[in-house]
């Protein structure tokens, strides 16, 4: 069954539907965003990238710097 998955990424807000069980690793992977240059939060919890995406739900991806 579809799910509706909301991110909100530097500044935009995009809606995505997918397959429910896909991992966020793979939405972000589709989306053309390396998983280690960002932090899923929802509800202001940050979330493992191998979670499965079961049900309708907002993520801000909050980009990770490192520096030197």
């Amino acid at each position: 069954m579809p799910v509706l998955i909301t991110i909100i990424h530097e500044g935009e807000t995009e809606e995505h539907r997918c397959e429910e069980g896909l991992l966020i690793s793979e939405l972000l992977e589709k989306m053309e965003i390396h998983p280690s240059t960002v932090l899923a939060v929802h509800e202001g919890v940050i979330v493992p990238h191998d979670s499965q995406l079961n049900g309708d739900l907002t993520l801000e991806l909050i980009i990770v710097s490192s520096g030197g």
